[in-house]
């Protein structure tokens, strides 16, 4: 009865996300609470629920702190010198501008979020596609393949996601993915070098009309306010200090972003009136995702707490093979980028994964190699072609490419993205065969 009660609350979870009826903050703090009192679980239900909140509360204060500090080394203008050198090498070639537009989209996503990503990535490269009249789907498909493949980063929404529903540290989760990862990045500037070559052949001696051209990007007065040349290399050696503590783990990364954040708004805008406004620039984006992540406490907790998920692990064992188990994390991983048409970040991660890891659990595996599995594509490479996530539009609409022609375009290279990072995953031993 247990597991039946789990199954039908999954269910009514995805059925009331995915079709727009609750959004996922509602459904994850009503549904499973709904379910637990209909049990007869009574005032245990506020048990489970702080239990959940208080295993989820180092990732959330993680998440909040790194958008503070990357926002505000952002703001401080660190990147600029990075996308102004990309924008002086590329010229009017149009292999070299497909492979800065790819390599743009990696540095900017270093910030874990897709919206920022487009907007600081796409308007300084369009200028030169329209210019030699090349291909936007090209444009849109390399900073599409680039922000998901470095959406894997730890503080990303779909890792974070998985380490919260495993109760797992995210450094434990991420580090040993970050030689596949490495591996998908280099596999997208092949893919952009291919698509360089393509364009470069399509358009002919067209190309060569831009040919030395070097654009810049125009600051507005807001932005120039608020930039800190003089303080270029201290924000870079702080990000690098900060990003290569996180690899060690020896420190808790809630801590260290929380530390990483004071530090670079009293560095950069020491006045209190000055800190205030970029807390309250990048408070929006902070507060939505730590919100999710909360309710997604109580969610687990309760579900984990009632034994639901355990029951349905145990249930579905019943139904697998033993010989299959050790196909489960493969099998996830090959399907986690086409997955992300279907399912969105809360849904997946909150309401399939742990019943897929508790599956693996019973049948004697390491939870972990799922979690690694799903972070290989599921809202990672797949993010930017989901209909299922506002950045994909704010991409589209940047470009000024269709959702349909977009998908058609660069669904094979997202997929085989993947692929490249799975085999990877697979040669080092981090899944099973």
């Amino acid at each position: 009865m247990l597991a039946l009660f789990g199954l039908l609350t999954i269910l009514v979870l995805l059925a009331v996300i995915i079709s727009k009826r609750m959004s996922p903050l509602v459904a994850l703090v009503v549904i499973p609470l709904a379910a637990v009192l209909l049990q007869g679980f009574g005032l245990k239900a506020g048990t489970f629920a702080v239990d959940g909140l208080k295993s989820i509360a180092p990732v959330v204060t993680m998440f909040v702190f790194a958008i503070l500090f990357f926002g505000t080394v952002s703001d401080a203008g660190m990147f600029d010198p990075v996308i102004n050198g990309i924008l002086k090498v590329v010229k009017g070639d149009p292999v070299r501008i497909v492979i800065g537009s790819a390599v743009l989209g990696i540095v900017m996503h270093l910030d874990g979020s897709g919206a920022s990503t487009f907007l600081l990535a796409i308007p300084p490269m369009l200028p030169l596609y329209e210019r030699l009249n090349m291909d936007k789907r090209v444009l849109a498909c390399v900073v599409a393949l680039a922000a998901g493949t470095m959406n894997i980063v730890p503080w990303g929404g779909p890792t974070l996601r998985a380490a919260s529903a495993l109760h797992l540290p995210v450094t434990e989760l991420y580090n040993p993915v970050v030689v596949p990862q490495l591996c998908g990045l280099a596999f997208v500037l092949v893919v952009a070098w291919w698509l360089g070559q393509r364009e470069k052949k399509r358009l002919g001696d067209a190309c060569l009309e831009g040919s030395g051209a070097v654009y810049c990007r125009e600051l507005s007065e807001a932005e120039l306010a608020l930039r800190r040349p003089k303080l270029l290399w201290f924000n870079a050696l702080l990000t690098l200090a900060v990003v290569g503590t996180l690899l060690w783990g020896k420190i808790s990364p809630a801590i260290l972003f929380m530390v990483g954040a004071t530090v670079a708004l009293l560095v950069n805008y020491p006045k209190v009136a000055d800190q205030r406004a970029r807390v309250d620039a990048h408070a929006k984006a902070a507060l939505m995702m730590a919100s999710i992540l909360l309710a997604a406490g109580v969610f687990l907790g309760v579900m984990n707490g009632s034994g639901m998920i355990k029951a349905m692990a145990q249930a579905s064992v019943d139904f697998i093979p033993a010989s299959l188990a050790t196909h489960i994390p493969v099998v996830l991983a090959v399907l986690s980028m086409p997955l992300s048409i279907i399912f969105d970040p809360d849904s997946f991660y909150f309401g399939v994964l742990p019943i897929v890891a508790g599956v693996v659990k019973e049948l004697g595996l390491n939870p972990i190699t799922v979690g690694q599995a799903a972070i290989l594509g599921q809202m990672t490479t797949g993010f930017p072609l989901s209909p299922l996530t506002p950045a994909t539009f704010l991409l589209l609409g940047l470009t000024g490419v269709d959702l349909g022609e977009h998908q058609k375009f660069t669904f094979g290279f997202a997929f085989l993205t993947t692929i490249v990072m799975t085999l990877v995953a697979l040669v080092l031993g981090l899944f099973p065969l």
